[in-house]
């Protein structure tokens, strides 16, 4: 499936939900997902900055993709976290360098959250990105 296909999917499943709180729903269901995260690599290098609840993410690059892995201990967050996993992992650092997170913005996800989890949302797309251009 492509990056395009990945994100289409995104938006058709939240178009499915017409309130708000069930989207959130979905997002914390995402969260509860997510693969689990070894505790020795919740360190402070892999946390990312911005965000009021603690996130976080490493990545490996391996046979020309980045692979993420994260986690929160906030569910929204990890939500939120699990969702751009999901679009971007396994993709190859230009694709991911090259994209405009716009799929974000046609879900409504960054209107719809408080303002400190929208700049948290801001710095993982900004810290994603960024592991993508230092691997391209």
């Amino acid at each position: 499936m492509t990056l395009k296909e990945r994100q289409e999917e995104i938006i058709d499943e939240f178009s499915m939900y017409e309130e708000w709180l069930d989207k959130y729903e979905y997002l914390i269901e995402l969260g509860k997902n997510l693969e689990a995260f070894p505790q020795d690599k919740k360190t402070d290098d892999r946390l990312i900055k911005g965000c009021q609840s603690r996130v976080w993410l490493d990545y490996e690059l391996k046979d020309g993709a980045l692979y993420f892995t994260a986690d929160s201990d906030a569910i929204i967050t990890k939500g939120i976290i699990s969702l751009l996993i999901s679009v971007y992992s396994g993709r190859t650092p230009q694709e991911i360098a090259a994209d405009d997170f716009a799929f974000l913005n046609e879900i409504g996800l960054k209107e719809n959250l408080s303002p400190t989890r929208a700049n948290g949302l801001v710095s993982m797309i900004e810290t994603i990105k960024s592991a993508a251009v230092i691997n391209s």
